[in-house]
């Protein structure tokens, strides 16, 4: 029996050193700076995993909303492009994340619940102009932090995702933006 228990808590612990989460799904941590095969792994670093991944769960479906709800052609099509392009960037997020050891979340946070709850009860231009605002916000909020990490960051993994994920970002402003349906209160 404590040959069971000894070999439960072995194994456990070779688990966690062979998959370490170095960051909880909430994106919280110590902040500390941690080694990894492709450099420093900072929590700025983390915390731009965890804010794509976060910003991918409610925009993935507002952009599937928007291919069937959308008024016009334009934001269906935008809605097409940007929901393929935001399974792209997750698959890629969750990969580097899982290389990484960094947890990511799961759900769209309550506000983006909200937004989504929202998109639901519109329809006509009153949706397109919801969906075209709420994004372009969206991905002008997450476009600092990609930069950032890619500017700053010594992890090379993380250089190198960050530059894919501003890629997507730009791309998707610049779609957006292409509706002339982008209001000055939606730039940052």
């Amino acid at each position: 029996m404590l040959l069971l228990a000894v070999a439960a808590v072995v194994a456990a612990a070779v688990a966690v050193l062979l998959n370490p989460r170095v960051a909880p799904a909430n994106g919280v941590d110590k902040g500390a700076t941690i080694p990894s095969k492709w450099g420093p792994l900072s929590a700025q670093d983390r915390l731009l995993l965890v804010k794509v991944r976060q910003a991918g769960l409610w925009e993935m479906p507002a952009s599937q909303m928007a291919v069937q709800r959308g008024a016009s052609p334009r934001v269906r099509e935008i809605g097409k492009i940007i929901n393929q392009e935001h399974m792209q960037l997750d698959a890629d997020t969750r990969a580097t994340a899982q290389q990484l050891g960094v947890s990511l979340p799961a759900i769209p946070n309550g506000t983006q619940r909200s937004y989504l709850r929202e998109l639901a009860g519109l329809d006509g231009k009153s949706f397109d102009t919801d969906y075209v605002f709420r994004m372009r916000s969206a991905h002008g909020q997450v476009l600092p932090f990609a930069a950032k990490a890619r500017v700053q960051s010594q992890n090379s993994l993380v250089r190198a995702y960050a530059e894919r994920g501003m890629r997507f970002v730009l791309h998707h402003m610049q779609l957006l933006e292409s509706t002339g349906l982008v209001t000055k209160s939606a730039l940052h």
